[in-house]
């Protein structure tokens, strides 16, 4: 199991990558919102020498939108992976299954040399998902012992708690091999 954590604009530009493979970076939710740290944070990252990935804090409406946004201000390198935060939004709110299947489509369309992720958290892949489908792999949230989520679909990457920042983990064998995965040449 390699090790991660994902950051957004509430950790500093630079952060603890000690022992670390990857990061992923928030980089823009809705149609408006860019985090602020996108650029430092990405640079303490590929400074490091981590595999990077950005995130996009999916709203519901406007799909194509929030993915030709997402895009645009996500950092575009080979072997960097895409990803879709699909959760409830601060208005109690969440994009549909159709919607989150539609902007992972959009996105993996509009940057077809990368990979794109589909994370949500346990209760909404087994409760909320009915479609099951992630894109390219599952980043799923579920608070337990790391490796070790409590679902049965296969996995990518478990985030595995958010104290004190989100850490994750990945299933691959090594950081060559998540490279290789991820398409970095």
């Amino acid at each position: 199991m390699l090790r991660g954590i994902d950051v957004s604009s509430y950790q500093p530009s630079s952060y603890d990558t000690d022992g670390l493979s990857f990061v992923f970076i928030k980089a823009t939710e809705g149609r408006t919102y860019t985090n602020p740290r996108l650029a430092a944070q990405t640079k303490t990252a590929r400074d490091a020498g981590l595999v990077v990935g950005f995130y996009h804090f999916l709203w519901p409406g406007n799909l194509t939108a929030q993915a030709e946004y997402f895009v645009a201000k996500a950092p575009e390198r080979a072997g960097d992976i895409l990803a879709v935060d699909w959760e409830t939004t601060g208005e109690g709110t969440h994009a549909s299954n159709a919607e989150k299947d539609s902007f992972i489509r959009k996105v993996k369309a509009l940057r077809p040399h990368h990979r794109v992720l589909l994370y949500c958290n346990r209760n909404y892949w087994l409760d909320i998902d009915r479609t099951s489908y992630a894109g390219d792999g599952l980043w799923i949230a579920d608070y337990v012992t790391a490796g070790k989520p409590r679902i049965k679909a296969t996995w990518r990457f478990h985030q595995y708690t958010d104290d004190p920042v989100d850490k994750d983990v990945a299933d691959f064998a090594s950081r060559a091999a998540l490279r290789e995965w991820a398409g970095a040449s």
